[in-house]
């Protein structure tokens, strides 16, 4: 059970670390978004190069080195979306009085790019594990890639907590295509499927030797699932998540508590919040983070790549 436990531990710190390394950067002056761009470039191609030496090394090694490129190139995907590198072709607010089915179809457009490239990468990793005994890479970038739709999906039908205050400004228009509500009918669902596969997860991988690969892959990939659903419910729980990051913030920033305190919200975002006439605490992305990226965070983590700030902390509309 120790090797779980260390799964488990390296597992959370991997996911805390690394999203907490992208909003810092997300949060520097634009002037040096090339550079981090570089680095980050300089990283994703170490971790496709991980990917292919482990694809056959069924060591508890393996596992962690295989897992450990997945979320780095998940990063890189993260990274060049809120950097706003790849986007996609729109680059404007939401009109005032869109509908659902024409604001999904410009959400989508602020973001095809970014889709596309997702896409194209779980594309070339499925290819470069095809037929592999250790596929965990691509299981964990899969993982990643599932929960950041289902995560921007809900955003886009509703959910009382929305993160703005960690965006760049040259995409903070991304939240105007975003919706306030308590609940949609998406999210109960999402939440209870993820929930279902990670506990088959965990299951499985006590049921198997603690210190062998397998194990301790299945308890990895676990561990994610399980974060993105806590993810999940920082987007509808008042839960102080962004409390976790705050070392990410500039020192100037965290002496006023707040990444983002005092800036001006967009105007679409002011105009829904007189139509709906709503009023409460709340507008808050993450990898995710996941959070206001226009079409709906992570994992990164996983929104994943997106901070929330405390309801209480943040100004919020409805």
């Amino acid at each position: 059970m120790l090797s779980y436990a260390l799964a488990v531990a390296y597992a959370l710190f991997l996911w805390w670390f690394s999203t907490g390394v992208i909003l810092y950067l997300d949060k520097r002056p634009e002037r040096t978004y090339p550079w981090s761009m570089l680095g980050a470039t300089v990283a994703l191609l170490g971790a496709f190069a991980v990917l292919a030496l482990a694809r056959e090394q069924v060591t508890v090694l393996g596992a962690y080195a295989s897992f450990t490129a997945g979320v780095i190139i998940w990063g890189w995907m993260e990274m060049s979306y809120f950097m706003g590198f790849i986007t996609g072709p729109r680059k404007l607010p939401c009109p005032e009085g869109c509908g659902g089915g024409r604001r999904f179809l410009l959400a989508l457009a602020t973001s095809i790019y970014h889709e596309l490239a997702i896409v194209a990468a779980a594309w070339l990793m499925v290819w470069m594990t095809w037929g592999a005994t250790n596929q965990l890479g691509t299981w964990t970038f899969v993982i990643l890639w599932l929960m950041r739709w289902s995560a921007k999906l809900n955003l886009f039908l509703g959910v009382p907590n929305l993160n703005e205050e960690w965006l760049p400004e040259r995409i903070r228009f991304l939240t105007t295509y975003l919706a306030k509500r308590p609940m949609n009918l998406l999210f109960p669902v999402s939440v209870s499927i993820a929930t279902v596969i990670m506990c088959l997860l965990v299951d499985r991988a006590v049921a198997l030797p603690g210190v062998g690969f397998a194990g301790v892959a299945l308890m990895l990939a676990a561990t994610l699932l399980a974060l993105a659903i806590l993810e999940h419910w920082f987007l509808v729980l008042p839960i102080a998540d962004g409390a976790l990051w705050r070392w990410a913030l500039s020192p100037s920033e965290r002496a006023t508590g707040s990444a983002g305190a005092g800036q001006p919200l967009p105007s679409a975002v002011r105009t829904d919040f007189r139509r709906t006439g709503k009023s409460g605490p709340g507008l808050s992305v993450s990898d995710t983070r996941a959070g206001a990226e226009g079409t709906a965070a992570l994992p990164g983590a996983m929104h994943r790549a997106q901070g929330r700030m405390s309801r209480a902390e943040t100004p919020r509309v409805a």
